[in-house]
């Protein structure tokens, strides 16, 4: 008689923290697919990329455990989060780690400030497969519901294919009840422009806050994530932790000569 197969295990991060609304949608949809294990920031870590705390100690404290499913708040960064999970929370090797569903979206040049991203790239870095899953315009208050179902759909595939060394995907959902589907395109050329608004302090100083939009290069792909996004389908970038760039390599090894 054949052993039942063990669950696969699902690590999950974000970086709205450990009660942001699409962290908690996202882990109820993926119950039923493995075990999971949350460690995610005790509060909002948007924009820190992949950066690590090395300054100060760190610390986690669990929040929940139950059967298939144990919650743990941590004080570092998004990245901090996986990579304190590997070393030190977990006692086996994820199959999987997603980190989600954030609040707005990670398209075009975003995935380079991104918390979320930041994660997943945590993740690849220790051979794990990882995706970051993002909702466009997502607020506390959105509906989730598509996104988990992206997020799912996306898990199984995953689970079951696996992604290329190296590779992780940075996957965006339009705010939409009804998405018309998914398609696998590129990273949309552009920058933030108008980024910084200026006040005066009580004390008059100026003081900058974060802010601007995204201008696109032209001519518009496409194939660009932006441009799928906005005809209703959800958008996955296959994106590479190694960012050498080859085509640069090979033209610039005269300069070595």
């Amino acid at each position: 008689m054949s052993k039942t197969a063990k669950p696969p295990l699902i690590l999950v991060c974000n970086d709205d923290g450990v009660f942001a609304k699409g962290l908690q949608a996202l882990v109820q949809s993926l119950r039923d697919i493995g075990e999971v294990v949350v460690v995610a920031p005790d509060g909002p870590r948007s924009g820190f990329s992949s950066a690590i705390t090395s300054e100060v100690p760190i610390h986690f404290g669990m929040v929940k455990s139950e059967p298939g499913l144990t919650i743990y708040s941590c004080s570092g960064t998004p990245a901090d989060c996986v990579k304190l999970a590997l070393n030190e929370i977990v006692t086996e090797k994820p199959d999987l780690v997603i980190a989600g569903i954030n609040h707005g979206g990670n398209q075009a040049i975003a995935v380079n400030y991104s918390g979320t991203l930041g994660a997943a790239i945590e993740g690849t870095i220790f051979d794990i497969p990882s995706f970051g899953i993002s909702l466009v315009d997502g607020t506390q208050d959105s509906d989730y519901l598509e996104s988990c179902r992206f997020a799912r759909t996306i898990a199984r595939r995953i689970l079951k294919e696996g992604l290329p060394r190296g590779t992780y995907l940075n996957v965006n959902v339009p705010n939409l009840p009804e998405v018309r589907g998914m398609r696998v395109c590129s990273q949309a050329e552009g920058r933030y422009v108008g980024e910084y608004v200026k006040h005066e302090t009580p004390a008059g100083r100026d003081a900058y806050w974060l802010t601007g939009s995204l201008q696109l290069r032209e001519p518009q792909d496409d194939l660009w994530d932006v441009v799928v996004l906005d005809r209703g389908y959800t958008t996955v970038v296959p994106c590479k932790i190694d960012v050498t760039d080859y085509e640069a390599l090979d033209q610039m090894q005269h300069w070595c000569e």
